[in-house]
């Protein structure tokens, strides 16, 4: 499985913190990235930072294997 995190006001709009996704061979992050949006979209239109595995990812071609954790996340800023 992969764990999928949703932080903060993305969190809010899906109404959940944490997914589990069955990991596939052919699973990228793009395609997880794409497949969610389409379930969450107003989420989505907040996600501004993803990281793979304790990473920040930009490559959406990367693929995923089983206990892979992905988190989306919004601009954030403090004080």
């Amino acid at each position: 499985m992969i764990k999928v995190l949703f932080f903060g006001p993305v969190a809010e709009r899906a109404g959940t913190a944490e997914l589990a996704i069955a990991a596939l061979p052919e699973l990228t992050l793009g395609t997880l990235r794409e497949q969610l949006a389409a379930r969450y979209p107003e989420a989505f239109s907040l996600v501004a930072l993803v990281a793979v595995d304790g990473s920040l990812a930009r490559d959406f071609a990367q693929p995923l294997v089983d206990g892979s954790e992905v988190v989306f996340m919004s601009k954030f800023s403090g004080g």
